[in-house]
């Protein structure tokens, strides 16, 4: 039986002229060609090599305010002139504890001022023990319980802080303080147990001056700050 055709023979020159013309591109040594690529040998060069400097190579600067937030003290001279006695303080904590912004801060000193004065007008002492040093919640409680000795009840309504600024700032040993201006306004009245109003008002509009220093440890693991001390401006 004959297997051969014209089609088998025509595939066979076409295979055999192709053959022939990649030998004349790829079979021929010039001399030029690349070693073979060994995969582990190009991994140890690549760990041994020293880089060379390029004219198209841009050296990255170091990344000193995620690394070194420390020493980043752009947020501090915003809000305190470099030199001054409350700059100087800010960088102080600063140098203890990396983490801390003076803008985050006080974000956060506004919160807890409104927390701490409507947890005081309802009683709140859970509230209050979260947020405030021992001896100042101690004058809280005390104040509370000959509040609700005598049956008196206090409405507050908080409207809002036209301004918070801090006013002092410095390490205490291994403590940050930072003091805080507070200026807000509140709708706020005490009734006695038979609802007679006998301070404030429910419908006037009071602004209320404060300055209050709260602290934390920058030895310990705990991010909160506490309020240690308040006073009332006149």
């Amino acid at each position: 039986m004959n297997f051969f055709s014209f089609g088998t023979f025509f595939f066979f020159i076409v295979a055999v002229i192709i053959f022939l013309q990649l030998r004349s591109v790829l079979g021929k040594r010039t001399g030029n060609e690349r070693p073979p690529f060994d995969p582990y040998t190009q991994r140890q060069e690549d760990t041994t090599a020293i880089p060379q400097q390029n004219d198209n190579v841009v050296s990255l600067p170091q990344r000193q305010t995620a690394e070194n937030p420390a020493k980043d003290f752009t947020s501090i001279d915003a809000l305190a002139p470099a030199g001054s006695e409350l700059n100087n303080g800010l960088r102080n904590i600063r140098a203890h504890d990396a983490s801390f912004d003076p803008k985050e801060f006080l974000n956060g000193a506004k919160m807890a001022y409104e927390m701490i004065v409507l947890s005081y007008a309802d009683g709140d002492r859970k509230t209050l023990k979260n947020l405030l040093s021992k001896d100042v919640y101690e004058g809280f409680d005390a104040a509370i319980k000959e509040r609700e000795a005598r049956g008196e009840k206090v409405n507050s309504t908080f409207v809002g802080i036209n301004q918070a600024k801090i006013t002092a700032a410095d390490m205490k040993g291994k403590d940050a303080q930072v003091t805080v201006r507070i200026v807000s306004e509140m709708i706020s009245a005490t009734q006695d147990n038979q609802g007679n109003i006998i301070d404030g008002d429910l419908e006037t509009v009071a602004e209320i001056r404060d300055v209050w220093t709260f602290a934390r440890s920058t030895a310990g693991r705990d991010p909160n700050w506490k309020l240690i001390a308040t006073e009332a401006e006149d």
